[in-house]
């Protein structure tokens, strides 16, 4: 009996057996006298180390002398194989043409009872005259030449097919072999698993040494113990899992680079014995420890016993990882939600800035057109876009959804604090820890129009007293006068204006215009550029004489009012020693004077946001009304008292007059008028 088990399909035996063959090759051309006869001593075929369970009855332990004849057919193509009764009865199950140079299978007649036939190293291109061996069981066809899988229809009770090393491109024919048990294929030009879903019964698939891109297409193969993979270009597994009694599977040299692409494997209860061993995958630190926390059945890895400590180290490792993921998964989601915010901001200030658009256009054409066409059935056109619908749909159910999303951004990133959206700016009436706002000295602003960031400017020189870097993006810069508004700052080293959506840098002259209204900060970098000596002395000369214009053409009274308190001292001061001689104030004051006279001259350079001076504008109106009506009151009053007092100058001539006659009546008898005074005092009392 041949062994029951071996090793591997593609493994050949250990125990070789020589055959003495004596082949006779007669032909129908020759006569008898001209048959050629020759002996071949040959070994027999290696057969696989461990084979399954199959009923062959004899090994190949001793000496066998086959007499075979070769003769030709009908066909001249096909030659004839006959072999002697004795050779039939002595060897009967099993047939080996192993290594005769044969390009085609002879036909092999009267031998319906071979269980085993052996084909190796020849130069066979297709497989045919076998469909006669109803009852054979191995067939062997290792190292030919052959392309494609055909001429086995017929043989149902074939248990082992032997294919290695040949041309074939495609898994195909195989529909009747139902009991097929081991299906060797591998060394061939195979791209993809195909039409082995009904091989129910099939233990061993050997596909080694191939051209397989990935691994699916394996259901069915309920009985599968062994897949042999290596040497292939696979880059994913799937519907391993589906495999119910899988045990070991052989996936080297492939291309396998994650533990996602294989993660099917996981799932699979039987597997104990798995090698990646030659992809990219077992060049990574984590390979091992992710295998074994995934795969706990796993009893050998790369052919080497896993232990226990092994395991136990895999999962400390694997909980490192996972924790890691998580904290990767996080930072992921947040980077995601700060995307989609942004994005959100984004949109947000495009519909606002659309609308500001659209209102200026709409009050150019009320301005152009006359008042009818501004009245409409006795309404004014509103200055909304959304009002009018001259905002298309598309943003107007942006603006709509905005409504259920966050559209305000607050980040603080080592040293870097950056605010999305006008509603950002509400973080800085937060209770910053003294920590977190000492450590940040860079502030960005995105998306916030730089009026809005000009009435917290205050309060961020107190929350966060060391930002000496200013970005802007976005913001709405669009003329010069905004950057005095920076001047009440503590300190400002930096100062970045993008270019997208600041159009006051497409002047020429804006860096020479910070540097002179900044300079008591002295500036080291504009838009990441050096600041120079030069560019001081040249801002100096551009802009120095306007500061000297505002300050010298605004009334005193003006002026105080718009500059702080040590300002005022500082001007007061100026005013003090002005008209003085040189000579009394000697060179050290000469100098303060210069440089506070600068500062001063600078200091009336202010901006006044568009909000705040409506708010004065209505304070002012507020202001003129109430005045009007005080001074009407004051007329009204004063008209009142002169028209009295004219009144009274037309009386008091006659009123004059009756008084000194009522006086000379009652004084002209002296007691009588006594009496009456002393009556009237008695009864006062």
């Amino acid at each position: 009996m041949i062994p029951g088990k071996y090793r591997s399909v593609s493994g050949r035996a250990a125990s070789n057996v020589n055959c003495g063959l004596h082949l006779v090759i007669q032909t129908s051309s020759l006569p008898e006298k001209n048959k050629v006869e020759f002996k071949l001593n040959k070994e027999t075929p290696s057969f696989p180390g461990r084979l399954l369970q199959h009923d062959l009855e004899r090994n190949y332990s001793s000496r066998q002398g086959d007499h075979i004849n070769l003769v030709s057919s009908s066909m001249p193509s096909f030659p004839i194989l006959q072999r002697s009764s004795e050779e039939k009865i002595l060897y009967s199950d099993r047939l080996t043409l192993e290594r005769q140079k044969l390009t085609v299978c002879p036909i092999i007649d009267g031998e319906e009872h071979l269980r085993l036939l052996n084909f190796q190293h020849n130069l066979i291109t297709r497989i045919q005259n076998i469909s006669n061996l109803q009852r054979l069981i191995f067939l062997d066809l290792y190292d030919n030449q052959i392309e494609e899988i055909s001429g086995l229809s017929t043989l149902r009770s074939l248990r082992v097919l032997l294919l290695g090393k040949n041309r074939i491109k495609k898994i195909s024919n195989l529909e009747n072999l139902k009991s097929l048990d081991v299906l060797d294929l591998h060394g061939n030009q195979i791209t993809k698993i195909e039409n082995v879903n009904h091989l129910c019964d099939l233990r061993v698939l050997n596909l080694a040494r191939n051209l397989l891109s990935h691994v699916d297409n394996l259901n069915g193969l309920d009985s599968l113990t062994e897949l042999n993979l290596r040497h292939n270009q696979i880059t994913f597994v799937r519907d391993v899992d589906n495999l119910p009694c899988l045990q070991r599977l052989f996936l080297s040299f492939n291309s396998i680079s994650t533990f996602e692409s294989v993660c099917c494997l996981a799932d699979s209860t039987s597997l104990s014995d798995i090698t990646f061993d030659g992809n990219p995958i077992a060049q990574e630190s984590w390979y091992k420890h992710t295998i074994l926390q995934n795969m706990m059945q796993l009893r050998q890895l790369d052919m080497k016993r896993i232990t226990e400590e092994e395991r136990r180290m895999a999962s400390v490792v694997a909980k490192k990882e996972e924790e890691k993921k998580r904290e990767s998964h996080k930072q992921s989601l947040l980077k995601e939600k700060k995307r989609l915010t942004i994005n959100n901001v984004a949109r947000k200030w495009d519909l606002q800035q659309h609308r500001i658009t659209n209102i200026a256009t709409n009050q150019d054409i009320k301005d152009s057109d006359s008042q009818d066409h501004c009245q409409n059935d006795g309404s004014t056109i509103s200055a909304f876009p959304e009002e009018t619908g001259s905002l298309d749909s598309g943003l107007t159910s942006a603006l709509q959804g905005l409504s259920v999303t966050d559209t305000h951004l607050v980040e603080v990133d080592g040293d870097t604090l950056s605010l999305y959206g006008s509603g950002a700016l509400e973080c800085l009436d937060r209770n910053w820890s003294v920590q977190t706002a000492g450590m940040v000295t860079t502030v960005s602003f995105t998306f916030i129009e730089f009026d809005e960031i000009v009435q917290v400017l205050p309060k961020l020189k107190i929350k966060f007293p060391n930002s000496l870097h200013l970005k802007f993006k976005e913001t709405n810069l669009v003329m010069l006068q905004q950057f005095n508004a920076l001047a009440q700052l503590r300190r400002v080293d930096q100062l970045t204006i993008d270019p997208q959506g600041n159009p006051v840098v497409n002047f020429t002259l804006w860096k020479y215009y910070v540097l002179f209204r900044l300079s008591h900060f002295n500036m080291q970098k504009i838009n990441g550029t050096e600041v120079t000596q030069n560019d001081m002395i040249m801002a100096e000369r551009l802009f120095g004489i306007l500061a000297h214009v505002a300050s010298s053409e605004l009334p005193q009274y003006h002026l105080i009012s718009i500059l702080g308190d040590a300002r005022k001292k500082q001007f007061r001061y100026l005013l003090e020693t002005k008209g003085k001689k040189p000579g009394i104030v000697n060179e050290e004051n000469n100098d303060s004077k210069r440089l506070v006279g600068e500062s001063t001259n600078r200091a009336t350079l202010n901006y006044t946001t568009r909000d705040f001076y409506n708010e004065k504008l209505e304070e002012i109106k507020e202001k003129k009304k109430f005045c009007k009506m005080y001074i009407e009151d004051l007329v009204k009053e004063a008209t009142e008292i002169n028209m009295k007092n004219e009144a009274l100058q037309k009386l008091w001539p006659q009123m004059f007059i009756e008084l000194v006659r009522d006086a000379v009546m009652e004084i002209r008898n002296k007691n009588s008028y006594m009496k009456l005074c002393l009556q009237q005092i008695t009864d006062q009392k």
